[in-house]
């Protein structure tokens, strides 16, 4: 489960809350957090709390995703950077306000998660995204899953351990941006100060340049091979894509691509599922039904036995509270559902005919 506390709380707000309200919310708390202004030292942390919780809540497909997936829900579709530069215009103009027009996004953020950290990914190409698909069962979304793969794609060299350098020789620090990785320019146009930071083009934004290539691997740092990765299925988890960041191919100076694991939930023999609700129909006799009974009916963790009541009627529901499916990442689960599938019979003996139309008398 993540450690990250809920995105709402974070804010002082609630899911219901307007969009505009949210950003009225947050206006407040970025006076209150800025590092600039607040010199307590948990003022940054409490800055990139309260930005990474309005990032995704201001965004309506993110906060949709959220809403129903919690963090694992965005946390498996964007990476930080993809959070951050989705609201990066609306950062702007509440920090335009707030700071004048000099506080720009990349100035304001750069203090909190540093030159090399956070955005420092912004224009740098990233690798190849890879494709793993699996399928999981209703008894998989209940308990959850660990899972163990193994999947094709560049791993470091084994010469030089990931490094690119032949082995005895070690990287030197570039020149061109003293290591940083990236080269920060400042244009003054009178009314405001343009910022800029790009990736150093003599280093690819790595800081650090290699002399000696391994022979092996070219400098490239890696080889075509086989990697096993873990990762844990959530239960309560629905079919579609979910992303392991940093898994996918790497790219040299760039950032690596992502591991995309499409999750495929299979249908059930027994069970039909809703959201976190599961449904189940099961067939019982007339006379069952009319006079009522005890029956046992599956569950995803074993047998439940329940009432039928007198009288019941063909299609009757009876609800097994808290038989259903966990919310992902939320306290509470779904319910399951029994429909009474009535039989009529299609053939009668003389016999049973007899003892029905008896029956039939007594209700005239």
């Amino acid at each position: 489960m993540s450690s990250k506390r809920d995105y709402y709380e974070v804010l002082g707000v609630s899911n219901s809350t307007s969009e505009s309200e949210i950003k009225s919310q947050y206006r407040k708390l970025a006076l209150k957090f800025h590092p600039d202004r607040n010199k307590s030292p948990d003022a940054a942390e409490h800055f990139k709390e309260i930005s990474e919780a309005y990032a995704v809540l201001s965004d309506t497909e993110k906060r949709k995703i959220y809403d129903q997936f919690g963090h694992a829900g965005v946390d498996g579709r964007y990476s930080t950077e993809d959070i951050f530069q989705g609201a990066r215009g609306d950062f702007s103009d509440i920090f335009s306000d707030i700071f004048g027009r000099s506080g720009g996004f990349e100035s304001i953020f750069e203090t909190v998660f540093g030159r090399g950290g956070g955005f420092g990914g912004f224009g740098r190409q990233k690798g190849a995204d890879l494709l793993y698909e699996t399928s999981i069962t209703l008894e998989d979304v209940l308990h959850g899953k660990k899972m163990e793969i193994e999947v094709p794609k560049d791993v470091d060299c084994g010469v030089c351990k990931g490094s690119g350098c032949k082995p005895g020789t070690s990287k030197t620090t570039c020149s061109t941006c003293n290591g940083n990785g990236q080269i920060r320019m400042s244009r003054n146009m009178g009314f405001s100060t343009f910022v800029t930071i790009q990736p150093c083009k003599s280093c690819n934004g790595a800081g650090k340049i290699i002399q000696a290539p391994c022979q092996s691997c070219k400098g490239k740092r890696k080889t075509r091979g086989i990697k096993n990765i873990k990762f844990d299925i959530p239960s309560g988890i629905e079919s579609g894509d979910y992303t392991i960041q940093g898994e996918g191919e790497s790219i040299s100076g760039g950032i690596n691509g992502d591991l995309i694991v499409r999750v495929q939930v299979k249908p059930h023999q027994k069970f039909k599922r809703d959201g976190i609700d599961v449904f189940y129909d099961i067939p019982i006799n007339m006379i069952d039904a009319t006079i009522g009974t005890t029956i046992e009916v599956p569950t995803l963790e074993g047998t439940e036995k329940i009432q039928v009541e007198e009288g019941s009627q063909p299609n009757t529901i009876i609800k097994l509270k808290g038989k259903g499916l966990p919310r992902q990442h939320n306290r509470g689960r779904g319910d399951q559902y029994v429909r009474l599938v009535v039989n009529i019979p299609k053939k009668l003996s003389k016999h049973q005919k007899n003892l029905l139309d008896e029956l039939r008398k007594t209700f005239d």
